[in-house]
């Protein structure tokens, strides 16, 4: 009765959280899902202020009859992102191909013989508690062979290509930027959904508030879907439950 019940403890479990994710599908039959609110980026759940080593700060020098300030970046007004609350556009351009091919081949073979013809005259006795087919000149005879084949093989190509605009929600105190951007894009009953966030020097923002993803560092890049099209992608949660507490 107890093991029963250790068993139905997650079952049940599982099931209830599948009736209510069964509950908002039923709910949403027929419309389009609903696009998220716009909210600020540090309200999400995980979300952390980032905290990194950071050199020490340079007092800043200031030259009498001087318009150039020590440390700026510009002799004008810096039109790209720098402060709390500034946009960038962030260039994702994706292209990873990777190419593995493994081949494992062992084999092995093993055997022993042994005999015991001459056992200061007791091998006659033998038959008095071995079977009577016993044959003292093999006695031991035991022989193995192992063959083992295995081949992998991964061939992998993604691209992507997308532009985001990113907000910067915090600046570091060596002058880095963290951002954080979602893009959501609904056509018909399936929505793509875009989030990218990370830390991006000033330096490397060009002149046209751009910064490719390369260039952010502690890059987190999710894409995916919503809807219709991803619903029926998905095995149903029966199975992917089943999928989980199957051993075999």
């Amino acid at each position: 009765m107890k093991l029963f019940h250790r068993i139905a403890a997650p079952v049940l479990l599982a099931a209830t959280l599948s009736a209510c994710g069964a509950v908002d599908r039923v709910a949403n039959i027929g419309k389009a899902p609903d696009l998220a609110p716009i909210e600020d980026p540090r309200k999400e759940d995980g979300f952390r202020t980032v905290s990194l080593p950071m050199p020490r700060p340079e007092p800043v020098m200031h030259q009498a009859n001087s318009l150039w300030r020590p440390g700026a970046r510009a002799f004008f007004k810096d039109q790209r992102a720098a402060q709390i609350g500034d946009i960038l556009t962030v260039v994702v351009a994706i292209q990873d191909d990777a190419t593995l091919n493994n081949s494992t081949t062992r084999n092995r073979t093993a055997s022993e013989d042994a005999d015991v013809t001459q056992l200061f005259g007791l091998q006659g006795n033998f038959a008095n508690f071995l079977p009577d087919a016993v044959d003292p000149a093999s006695l031991v005879s035991v022989g193995n062979t192992s063959n083992h084949n295995g081949v992998g093989t991964v061939d992998r190509q993604e691209t992507i290509n997308l532009q985001v605009a990113a907000l910067v929600v915090d600046v570091l105190p060596n002058g880095n930027l963290v951002i954080a951007g979602r893009q959501e894009v609904r056509v018909n009953f399936e929505v793509r959904d875009l989030r990218i966030s990370g830390v991006v020097r000033p330096q490397d923002i060009t002149n046209t508030n751009t910064v490719q993803h390369s260039q952010i560092a502690e890059a987190r890049i999710a894409y995916g879907g919503r809807g219709q099209l991803t619903d029926v992608q998905q095995p149903r949660y029966g199975q992917q439950l089943i999928d989980v507490l199957m051993p075999f």
